[in-house]
């Protein structure tokens, strides 16, 4: 570099002719973009040093795209201002969750009274050790797999409030049953009682503005979580709020997939839509509120104190025993959620059932999946024929053929969109919630599963998987080795690009 800068000044003294000066300054550039580029590739390589996968993606791109491919990932990436902000917001979280010092002897006395629960128990004590907070008793749970059940049941226990509503959405809808909704958080505020409401602001962009601005002059709290103004300045705009979550008065909560909007009841444009959540009566409503508190006092100014008063929790008798696990950004290195994930699929010596609409492994997964198959485990994973983002179609192929060729089978739904997230194992432990499995969910976004213990509740969930199954077709190796020319190139990009679907 130093020797043409030399030869640029030596022609410009010589006379040369402009042709070759502008020429040799072209070069010049071309030269100082491409050592800047190394500069902020080996800046790239010590902010992403924990995961060399999004480092390989964004190589890629900076090379292609020089100089403005580091301005994507700065917007776009994962940084490392980013991992700081979120590190603060574990520690903020950890202090407000603390609430469940005697777990664990708590779980050691239970197996004591009840020994045949010793699995689930063992299992439970390791979801504490994951991250998992919560361990309660004597739920009264429903699962709800219809999307009408889901908001005929919700609405009726959010017009039976009397107290307080906190409702914690990745999406609103700016649709019929978007409004219903706003609605009717408006007819409680009127009623006098706390209504809060927590939305993604990525995921509801395009959501109710009207019913939002009435819901705030009526009195009501919304607050957007991760707002995406000045993109350049803000390291969390690739970080959404993906949980679905509501408290209501101490008594009642949900957690599941459901979002608010009329595709969830099969109105939009995948027609029938394939979901899971569960309500909750019981002492389970404590971790499902404190996460909502949680959330909100990182996401608002106007901070909850008063958290007592939120949990005044009358015992139930119910029959369901539960943990409620979370993971985000604040917690990627351990993940509590991926933990949960691979404990399951260890745990499993039967079968073991999931659920998802996004199968997009990591090597880790993949090859507990694989292993799971080949000690004997009846693994069956149900996954959406329609895609519902461009890159998630090939790569939920390419994951499925890794894991078929070792016995793992897997199945295409037919009957509209499948976007339940729910797993169960041996008839024993099942998990319902937010996260798919993917790197978005595990690693990204912020996601809530409820931990369940309950064979009750598992035969409900095996019995639903099995009827999805009549509803499903048999996918193959020999049907993905069957691919076009064009479908290869799209496996190639969808993989390149995994971390972005």
């Amino acid at each position: 570099m130093a020797y043409l800068t030399f030869l640029y000044v030596q022609n410009i003294f010589a006379g040369m002719d402009v042709a070759n000066t502008l020429f040799i300054s072209v070069e010049i550039i071309v030269i100082l973009i491409y050592l800047v580029n190394i500069l902020l590739l080996v800046l790239m390589l010590w902010m992403e040093r924990e995961d060399p996968r999004d480092f390989m993606m964004w190589m890629v791109v900076i090379l292609f795209i020089p100089l403005f491919g580091f301005v994507c990932y700065l917007i776009f990436g994962q940084t490392y201002y980013a991992r700081k902000v979120f590190s603060i917001k574990g520690l903020s979280d950890e202090t407000l969750l603390k609430f469940a010092e005697n777990e664990m002897s708590m779980l050691s006395d239970l197996e004591k009274e009840h020994p045949e629960l010793k699995d689930q128990i063992t299992f439970a004590k390791y979801i504490h050790n994951c991250g998992g907070k919560s361990f309660t008793s004597g739920n009264k749970v429903d699962l709800i797999i219809d999307g009408n059940e889901y908001f005929d049941k919700l609405f009726e226990d959010i017009r039976n409030a009397k107290e307080y509503i906190f409702a914690e959405y990745f999406i609103i809808k700016n649709d019929d049953m978007g409004n219903k909704f706003i609605d009717l958080l408006i007819e409680k505020v009127k009623e006098g009682v706390e209504v809060k409401v927590l939305t993604d602001a990525l995921g509801s962009k395009d959501g109710p503005k009207k019913g939002f601005n009435n819901f705030r002059k009526a009195g009501g709290k919304i607050v957007l979580f991760h707002h995406p103004l000045n993109l350049l300045l803000n390291p969390k705009k690739n970080n959404r709020n993906h949980r679905k979550i509501v408290a209501i008065d101490g008594k009642v909560a949900y957690v599941g997939g459901y979002n608010v909007g009329d595709g969830y009841i099969g109105k939009g444009r995948f027609g029938d839509w394939r979901d899971t959540a569960v309500r909750i009566v019981g002492n389970g409503y404590m971790g499902c509120g404190l996460r909502f508190i949680a959330d909100w006092n990182y996401a608002s100014k106007d901070k909850i104190e008063d958290i007592a008063k939120y949990f005044d929790l009358a015992p139930t008798d119910g029959d369901v025993y539960m943990q409620i696990v979370s993971g985000g950004p604040d917690v990627s290195l351990d993940n509590p959620i991926k933990l949960q994930y691979e404990g399951l699929i260890q745990y499993a010596k039967e079968r073991l059932y999931i659920h998802t609409p996004y199968l997009i492994l990591d090597d880790t997964l993949t090859d507990m999946l694989r292993t799971a198959s080949m000690r004997g485990v009846d693994v069956k994973i149900i996954i959406p024929e329609k895609p519902d983002h461009m890159l998630v179609e090939w790569n939920n192929r390419y994951s499925a053929n890794q894991l078929m060729k070792h016995g793992t089978e897997v199945y295409m739904y037919q009957n509209g969109f499948m976007h339940s997230k729910a797993i169960v194992i041996d008839g024993k432990i099942a998990s319902i919630g937010s996260a798919n499995f993917d790197d978005r969910s595990l690693r990204l976004n912020f996601e809530t599963n409820i931990q369940l213990y309950s064979d009750r509740i598992c035969k409900e969930l095996e019995d639903a998987f099995l009827k999805d199954l009549e509803r499903s077709r048999p996918y193959s190796c020999e049907e993905y080795n069957n691919k076009t020319f064009y479908q290869k190139i799209k496996v190639i990009l969808s993989r390149l690009l995994s971390s972005l679907a």
